[in-house]
């Protein structure tokens, strides 16, 4: 039971990788105050709960209704889970289509920035949607489905802890340090996308 804890939080914390977020929490919030980023961070951990306990507990369904077997999700969310690595292995998470510059301007006037591009895509995107998706799948007994609701929830206070602390963190670790983090981070996170790209192969032949 705590083995199953402790391996879905590391493989969902290395995918979601809060810490490769923060730059860009605050990029996109220089003029907030202490109050708002507060606002700001909690709603963004609720969203992000909610978001990714939707696609786990009803992926299953969404992948019946439109005909996709778990096998074929299995490949594509290991290509996506690759590309997101690939793309924090190579430190151009800033240049990312969740973070590009046009979406960092549009949150510079919005009112609320905690659902997007925040919660989403930012930080629950398509490589842990689809590895809730999957883990549902491999996951048939309501404790483990259990387990995997409460890693959820941990995550979502990691989250609105680090983004609570994002500028003392961004102070402590540095450009530097946060895309060194990154990199460790991608190159685990392209394993796992190996990983679930032979698992989806094996499924389907």
């Amino acid at each position: 039971m705590f083995e199953l804890y402790v391996a879905t939080l590391a493989s969902i914390f290395s995918i979601v990788n809060p810490l490769g977020a923060v730059p860009v929490y605050l990029a996109m919030t220089p003029t907030y105050s202490q109050k708002e980023r507060n606002k700001t961070s909690r709603m963004t951990s609720i969203y992000f709960f909610l978001i990714l306990c939707l696609f786990f507990l009803a992926g299953t369904w969404i992948l019946s209704f439109f005909g996709i077997s778990i096998g074929a999700m299995r490949i594509a969310g290991g290509l996506v889970i690759m590309s997101s690595g690939y793309t924090l292995l190579t430190g151009s998470i800033t240049n990312s289509g969740a973070t590009s510059k046009k979406v960092t301007e549009e949150a510079l006037h919005k009112e609320d920035i905690s659902f997007a591009p925040l919660a989403m895509p930012l930080l629950s995107g398509p490589g842990s949607i689809s590895l809730l998706i999957t883990y549902f799948d491999d996951y048939p007994l309501w404790w483990q489905k259990g387990i995997i609701v409460s890693v959820i929830f941990t995550m979502g206070i990691i989250v609105y802890l680090i983004l609570r602390f994002a500028p003392l963190l961004y102070q402590f670790l540095g450009e530097a340090g946060l895309r060194a983090l990154s990199r460790i981070m991608g190159f685990i996170v392209m394993s796992i996308g190996v990983q679930f790209i032979i698992g989806g192969i094996s499924k389907v032949f």
